[in-house]
């Protein structure tokens, strides 16, 4: 086949260099299509096109030696080229599979971690979680009983891909096992401490911040383990206090009691609840600073909460000059409404 090949190729070079016509060109490029069919390397093809000057010009001396060694490094350096681009060509089928197959995981990471903001009188809530991936390391929980209390849990997994979505359902499980928002947090807290010891890999672990309020006592209750510590509003006075409450990761140890502390809300007050995405998010060749945070919560400390997370996500956008996310970024706004 090889010896055909080079005899139809010799006849269409030999045609070209003598009339040097477009329909000569035309012909050249159909062969090439029949090339890409027989699966002859680029290689090949400069070995078949030296070998056919070398008949066209046998006993001539327009084809010199110079041109013959040219032609031979020409082919080696075709054959390393050919064999980087069937590896680069390996790599992009393989990478778009990965993103398919991700694609499909972060899919079905919504579907199975999808939880409702719960509806009570006297409350409205807010959030927004934006991945630095296609799989999102953060994960908000809802729990509320229409009447009186209302749950809210902030994970952030130390790792990314699979396995922190894997890690994610486990807290999800967990928490709809334990069924009931009016449950300590810090009940809560040491449940999922044991389950995420066990089943999880040693080099994973989770943070998390949850927190119980209660409509009739306008009380809310939370404990941390690890976390970033939440931020109160208290509208009254336009000041904002750490809501600080010490607690190990959860996985790292059996046995841990993580204390739970209690505020008094106001009308208008406000518990807003992150990751270290937004904390340790970069402004130039910095952190943003805690008081630049509290700056852009009070300039929108008037929009319903669910604008207000969105309006902060979208200054820490203009911050940090729209660079793409280093860490996934978590934001939740609970705002007491009445008296």
């Amino acid at each position: 086949m090889t010896n055909e090949i080079k005899k139809q190729y010799t006849m269409l070079l030999g045609q070209y260099l003598q009339y040097q016509t477009e329909r000569n060109l035309y012909l050249g490029q159909n062969f090439s299509r029949r090339l890409v069919q027989k699966d002859i390397t680029p290689e090949e093809v400069i070995s078949i096109h030296k070998d056919s000057l070398e008949e066209i010009y046998e006993g001539s001396e327009e084809f010199t030696d110079g041109m013959k060694n040219a032609l031979d490094f020409l082919t080696e350096f075709m054959i390393q080229y050919g064999l980087a681009l069937r590896e680069h060509k390996i790599l992009l089928k393989n990478q778009e599979e990965m993103d398919h197959e991700l694609e499909l995981a972060a899919n079905v990471q919504k579907t199975m971690l999808k939880t409702t903001i719960p509806t009570i009188n006297g409350l409205s809530i807010g959030s927004i979680s934006v991945p630095a991936r296609k799989m999102n390391g953060d994960y908000i929980y809802y729990q509320g009983d229409s009447k009186r209390f209302v749950g809210v849990g902030v994970a952030d997994v130390v790792g990314k891909g699979i396995p922190a979505a894997l890690c994610m359902s486990m807290v999800k499980n967990g928490l709809d096992t334990l069924g009931q928002p009016s449950i300590s947090p810090s009940y809560a807290m040491d449940v999922l401490n044991r389950i995420v010891e066990k089943t999880v890999d040693d080099n994973m672990f989770i943070s998390m911040f949850y927190g119980r309020y209660d409509v009739v006592q306008s009380t809310f209750t939370y404990c941390s383990a690890g976390h970033e510590p939440a931020l109160l509003y208290r509208a009254k006075d336009g000041k904002f206090i750490e809501l600080e409450s010490e607690g190990l990761l959860l996985g790292v140890l059996p046995d841990v009691h993580n204390q739970e502390r209690s505020v008094q809300l106001a009308k208008g007050d406000m518990v807003i609840i992150m990751t270290d995405g937004v904390t340790e998010c970069r402004v130039e060749d910095r952190f943003l600073e805690k008081s630049e945070l509290t700056d852009l919560i009070f300039k929108h400390k008037d929009k319903i909460p669910q604008q207000l997370a969105e309006a902060i996500f979208h200054e820490i956008e203009k911050l940090s000059h729209f660079q793409k996310l280093a860490d996934d970024l978590t934001f939740v706004v609970l705002k007491k409404e009445d008296d």
